[in-house]
């Protein structure tokens, strides 16, 4: 009994002592809650009329004018905030005596987040040599996050750079692998984000970004080859149109890196295209990806020359996969104090010298100091300078040359025109792709369809060269005696082809007049060799209609003349002597009818004749009747005259 009354007394003591440390620690927290009021309303008094917007995540907040930025309420925040001007941004750093203070760290990082900012917008493919010491020299192991979410938010701004941010992430990957690594980590999130939404334009800015950090092999293939598996699991149209862009940015290095893998993709492909289960327009998408295949990726390097900035065995490449979990460590995207700020920042100065010599300070200063002094002597400088013209036409010699080459290093003429269309003409200089186009054409062996065809998309696309072709064709015509039977050969057919398939206009007949005078043997064998291919493309059927179109006569009149019976005769007996004499059949009847034609003319101009005589007639015929009739009473008086002195006697 006494044991179990000191256990009951026990079990009271310690009852009674944890009520009491329960009371204790609610009047604890009442009080902490009425001190952080009273705070935040000294602080309401002291700042005035300053707000604070407060955000559902409370590490994120947004400052509104008149409340203090770098008090220690905003030292964790968003690393936005209120623009500063530099000027003025630079003399709070200069009223800032402590350095290691929270004040002058926030303002150090928002800094730090601009310039940042600031070089990555800036940068391209002439300049990122320039821009990338300028970036190293800013502080990327405290800025990683701020330089992972400016490359991912350019890069979608402006897709057509990511070539060119994939190269400056190869560049700082080589020096700070964590940083490349944490980019990937987060591009492949956005992508399994974009998948799961949907959403399109997400998925194909992450697939482009991906692909070329493949091509700089700051990631791994085998992140491609999973992405491909996973697109074209369950093809759909969009699936596999994404799929097909990423094949033909990153194709050339998997072909090297994983042939195998690549085979099995396009062995997919191959059996999405025989289901037959998409659009139509998808479907040309596969077969021009085979295409591409085909000719080795040619014009789809992966990675342009001027962009190609890192040794292969200096690269460090990761490995992410896509079922794996991802830590975005969004924490170093906001601004923290640092303990050991000054220790941090000089270590960076450290490595700094280290990547970019002792000397790169110096020769900023040096460069500012000059500026001036450059500018006022440019100035000059172009006031002297002369303009140089260049008569040697070596900008011309390297455009044909570099138009001969793509036209025969292309597997068809699909792909000869996506590259041709791709070269940079300067207003003038269409007509040099025409020429050329026919010069490759005539200098074959036998005619090729391929020129052609090629020559018809050309015409098809933009009206100027078919504009240019009508003049080459006027021009081919006047010269076609100097060229040798086997070029006025294909020429003829290439421009049949044209005319076949109405690619050129036909009143260019209009400058072909077939006479015995105005044609040569050279001529009659191209204006041969012209009808044979069109009467073979439309058939006599065909072609008879188009030249009986009342609309079109005027451009035939020259090459059906109907001025001359001599000329007539001789156009009959050309197309005759080609095996196409049924197109002469109107002209025959109209040479048929010509005697009777000319007998009418010339009834009708002597009945005009005489239209205009008779009126003479008239007037002469009256002038004699009344001469007569003068003469008659005029011999009436010399009769009566007679008998009276007949009568008298």
């Amino acid at each position: 009994m006494v044991l179990q009354d000191q256990k009951s007394n026990h079990r009271d003591r310690c009852d009674w002592r944890q009520r009491v440390e329960r009371n204790n620690d609610n009047e604890s927290n009442h009080r902490d809650r009425g001190a952080s009021k009273q705070q935040e309303v000294s602080r309401k008094k002291e700042h005035g009329n300053g707000r604070t917007v407060v955000d559902a995540n409370p590490q994120r907040q947004a400052t509104i004018p008149g409340v203090n930025l770098i008090g220690d309420a905003s030292s964790l925040g968003k690393s936005g905030g209120v623009y500063i001007p530099p000027f003025k941004m630079a003399m709070m750093m200069k009223e800032v005596q402590d350095k290691s203070s929270v004040k002058y760290q926030r303002l150090t990082w928002d800094a730090l987040r601009k310039s940042i900012n600031g070089f990555v917008n800036k940068v391209n493919a002439t300049n990122i040599k320039n821009i990338i010491p300028e970036l190293f020299s800013e502080n990327l192991i405290r800025g990683r996050g701020l330089f992972c979410r400016s490359c991912m938010k350019s890069q979608m701004a402006s897709p057509g750079f990511t070539d060119v941010f994939a190269a400056l992430v190869a560049v700082v990957n080589t020096k700070f692998p964590e940083v490349g690594d944490l980019l990937l980590r987060r591009i492949v999130l956005q992508l399994k984000r974009a998948y799961k939404r949907n959403d399109k334009t997400q998925l194909l800015a992450a697939v482009k970004f991906i692909g070329h950090l493949v091509n700089q092999q700051v990631s791994h293939e085998i992140i491609a080859l999973e992405l491909l598996t996973v697109l074209l699991e369950k093809p759909s149209d969009d699936s596999v149109e994404v799929a097909v862009g990423f094949v033909t940015e990153c194709g050339s290095i998997l072909q090297d890196l994983s042939p195998k893998g690549l085979h099995g993709i396009f062995e997919r492909f191959r059996g999405i295209l025989h289901e037959g289960e998409i659009d139509k327009r998808v479907q040309f998408l596969i077969e021009g990806l085979f295409a591409i295949r085909k000719a080795k990726f040619q014009g789809y390097p992966a990675v342009r020359p001027e962009l190609d900035l890192v040794e292969q065995e200096d690269q460090l490449t990761h490995e992410v996969s896509l079922d794996e979990e991802i830590d975005l460590e969004i924490s170093i995207d906001i601004f923290k104090p640092d303990p050991n700020f000054l220790e941090n920042e000089k270590r960076y100065e450290e490595l700094k010298k280290s990547m970019l010599g002792e000397d790169y300070d110096d020769e900023e200063e040096g460069m500012d100091a000059e500026s001036d002094e450059s500018d006022e002597e440019s100035d000059e400088e172009d006031e002297e300078q002369m303009q140089i013209k260049d008569e040697t036409e070596a900008n011309l010699v390297n455009l044909r040359r570099t138009i001969y080459l793509t036209i025969m290093s292309s597997a068809n003429f699909e792909e000869a025109g996506h590259k041709l269309l791709k070269i940079k003409l300067e207003p003038g200089q269409e007509m040099e792709l025409c020429i050329m186009l026919l010069e490759c054409c005539s200098q074959e062996r036998t005619y090729l369809q391929y020129y052609g065809l090629l020559g018809q998309r050309f015409c098809m696309i933009n009206k100027v060269h078919q504009e240019n072709f009508e003049k080459c064709f006027v021009q081919q015509y006047s010269m076609i005696h100097r060229l040798e039977t086997n070029k006025l050969r294909n020429v003829a057919k290439f421009f049949a082809h044209l005319l076949g398939t109405y690619a050129l206009p036909w009143h260019v007949f209009s400058y072909i007049r077939l006479t015995e005078e105005d044609t040569t043997s050279s001529s009659r064998i191209f204006i041969k060799i012209l009808f044979q291919e069109l009467a073979e493309h439309l058939e006599i059927r065909l072609l008879k209609e188009r030249l009986n179109d009342p609309t079109m006569q005027e451009s035939f009149e020259s090459i059906f003349p109907k001025d001359n019976p001599k000329n007539t005769r001789f156009c009959i007996n050309f197309f005759t002597s080609i095996g196409l004499g049924g197109l002469t059949e109107n002209l025959r009847e109209y040479l048929k009818n010509m005697p009777r034609l000319i007998m009418q003319q010339q009834k009708q101009v002597s009945e005009s004749e005489s239209d205009d005589g008779s009126g003479s007639s008239d007037s002469s015929d009256s002038g004699t009747t009344s001469s007569d009739s003068d003469s008659t009473s005029s011999d009436e008086n010399d009769s009566d005259r007679r008998q009276r002195k007949r009568r008298r006697m």
